[in-house]
């Protein structure tokens, strides 16, 4: 594929060990460890091979929640192993009394970012609510230090994240997978009105992940339709690429050029903004590596 945009960056990757001893896969959440960690993993010297094959230039590890749970040790390896490609994002519980000093923790060992991770595949949490009280000390805390923050919900927590972004106007925050909305009744895509009714929070940051990239092939949606409505409803600057790699099946490079395929119908300034420019934004310490 030709490609016009430079310096692209990953938002959303993930990095399994190769050494179990070393780094096994602890308290995944849920109780369960993913599949994908199971059956391909890559770890973080695979992942800059990827990253070169595809022509990433740097890429944000996203702590792997259903493989190594809240230990986030070795996305910190990662990151020391190639500082050249990678900065990090590392997770906690949100609801956990010491959540604050977890954070000062990860963030002592030059992790960037935080998420917070609701639901998924493998992992579900129905008894917790992101607008929930308890958590409020931590959301002052990460909102006063500008962490930036990833959500990992469905469409079904939109409310509570409603609810959270009024309390925490300040807060930066980045949805996974934009909830993995409903769109397969296509345009105007009103399935996922309650996404779409979110664009009044200039806070809020979605992730445009591979879920995306094949779930708007689904039904009566088609991804051209899709990624020009969320552009035209939040606006290029708050949307960054994520591969989801290798949670989502297939290589690297077939993640960047799906989405690049999709997103071929929109301006060259909006693509700079996905694929690279809002990544740098919303994570500084990008700005800081030369990227492979």
């Amino acid at each position: 594929m030709n490609r016009s945009v430079q310096h692209i960056v990953d938002t959303h990757c993930h990095i399994i060990s190769s050494d179990p001893a070393q780094f096994p896969a602890l308290a995944p959440m849920g109780g369960k460890q993913s599949d994908w960690s199971k059956e391909r993993p890559v770890d973080s010297h695979q992942m800059v091979q990827s990253m070169k094959e595809a022509g990433v230039s740097k890429s944000v590890l996203v702590q792997a929640s259903t493989c190594y749970g809240h230990d986030s040790s070795y996305v910190v390896q990662g990151t020391k192993d190639h500082p050249e490609a990678f900065i990090g994002v590392f997770s906690v519980d949100f609801m956990d009394p010491g959540a604050i000093e977890q954070v000062a923790h990860w963030k002592s060992k030059g992790l960037s970012g935080l998420r917070v991770f609701i639901a998924g595949h493998t992992a579900h949490d129905d008894s917790k609510k992101l607008d929930d009280p308890q958590a409020f000390d931590l959301w002052d805390a990460i909102s006063s230090q500008e962490i930036p923050v990833c959500v990992q919900i469905r469409s079904n927590g939109l409310p509570s994240l409603k609810n959270l972004l009024n309390k925490f106007p300040k807060a930066i925050v980045l949805l996974d997978h934009f909830a993995r909305p409903e769109m397969q009744d296509g345009p105007p895509y009103a399935q996922a009105s309650s996404l779409f009714e979110l664009a009044q929070f200039e806070n809020l940051h979605f992730k445009l992940t591979t879920h995306i990239t094949r779930d708007s092939k689904l039904g009566l949606a088609d991804s051209a339709s899709f990624f020009k409505k969320v552009v035209d409803v939040f606006g290029a600057r708050r949307i960054a690429w994520g591969s989801n790699f290798p949670a989502n099946t297939g290589s690297l490079k077939d993640h960047l050029d799906e989405a690049l395929s999709a997103a071929q119908s929109l301006s060259l300034s909006d693509q700079e903004w996905i694929f690279s420019k809002t990544a740098h934004q919303l994570y500084p310490q990008l700005n800081h590596i030369k990227g492979v």
